[in-house]
C-alpha cells in the first residue's frame, strides 16, 4: 500500500486495512518479515569474498612442500619454515637476502611474511637454472613478486653485488659455502642483523668454518626441531646477532 494514502485514512480504517493485510500474510503462508522503513540496499545480502591471496599462497606452499618430499629435493620442512617465518615477522627485515632458494620453499614463507607486513624485500639465489625458474614462477604463481626477486648463479660471488644494508642473511646452500657466502656480504650486514643458517645437525662437519665464526663472533644461538622429513628427523639451525645497537 502506498504511504500516502495511509497518511489520509481515519485511524479505524487504518486499523482495519492492517488487520485485513496480516491475514492475507497468513493465507499465503509467508515466513519472513517485514520491514518497514529500511532502504533497500540494507536488506540485501553481502556479496561473499573472493578467496584471499593468503589461501593461493598457502596452496603454492603445500604444492612446493609436496613435490620436494616426492622429487627429495632439498627444503626446510614446515617445522622450521613456521620459526623462520617468525623471525622475519619479529625482525621487520627490509632487506632480506637468501643463499640457497632450490624451488622456492622457504622463500614463499619469507615474502608472504613480507607482504604480510606490506613493506621488505627477499634476493634468493639459486645456482641451478632449472630450479631458480621452477622458484620464480612459483613465487609468481603466489602473488609474491613485488617482495621476492630469483637472481640466478654462485651465492659466493653474486652476495659481494649486493651494496645495500642487509638485515636479514638465511644459509641454505652446500654446506661448505655458509662461511664464504657470510664473509661476502659480511660488510653489508646491518648492526642488529640476523644470521640464520640451516642444517647446523646435519651439516655441521661441512660448516665448522662458519659455526666457529658466528659463535665466536656474534651472539649465537643453536635452535632444534623434531621434523618430518624423509630424509632427516632432527636438525637444528643457528640464529646470530650482528654485534650493534638492535634497531
Amino acid at each position: 500500500m502506498h504511504p500516502a494514502v495511509c497518511t489520509v485514512l481515519p485511524l479505524p480504517l487504518r486499523g482495519l486495512l492492517t488487520k485485513g493485510l496480516l491475514a492475507v500474510v497468513a493465507l499465503l503462508g509467508w515466513s519472513g518479515s517485514i520491514q518497514v522503513g529500511q532502504p533497500e540496499s540494507a536488506t540485501q545480502a553481502s556479496p561473499q569474498e573472493d578467496p584471499t591471496q593468503e589461501d593461493s599462497i598457502e596452496t603454492v606452499i603445500r604444492e612446493v612442500e609436496k613435490r620436494c618430499v616426492e622429487e627429495n629435493i632439498p627444503m626446510v620442512g614446515r617445522e622450521k619454515a613456521i620459526r623462520l617465518a617468525e623471525l622475519v615477522r619479529q625482525h621487520k627485515p627490509k632487506l632480506i637476502v637468501e643463499c640457497g632458494s632450490a624451488i622456492g620453499y622457504s622463500a614463499l614463507w619469507m615474502g608472504r611474511e613480507l607482504s604480510r607486513l606490506g613493506e621488505g624485500k627477499l634476493i634468493t639465489i639459486e645456482i641451478d637454472p632449472e630450479r631458480a625458474n621452477d622458484a620464480a614462477e612459483y613465487i609468481r604463481r603466489a602473488g609474491l613478486q613485488k617482495f621476492v626477486e630469483v637472481r640466478i648463479g654462485d651465492a659466493r660471488e653474486l652476495v659481494k653485488q649486493i651494496k645495500e644494508p642487509v638485515d636479514f642473511l638465511f644459509l641454505d646452500c652446500g654446506y661448505q659455502n655458509y662461511y664464504p657466502c657470510l664473509m661476502g656480504i659480511k660488510d653489508q650486514l646491518k648492526p642488529g642483523a640476523l644470521v640464520v643458517a640451516d642444517n647446523v645437525a646435519i651439516g655441521e662437519r661441512g660448516m665448522r668454518d662458519y659455526l666457529q665464526y658466528v659463535r665466536q663472533h656474534f651472539k649465537s644461538t643453536t635452535e632444534w626441531f623434531d621434523v618430518d622429513l624423509p630424509w632427516v628427523k632432527r636438525d637444528a639451525i643457528e640464529v646470530s646477532i650482528v654485534p650493534g645497537p638492535e634497531r
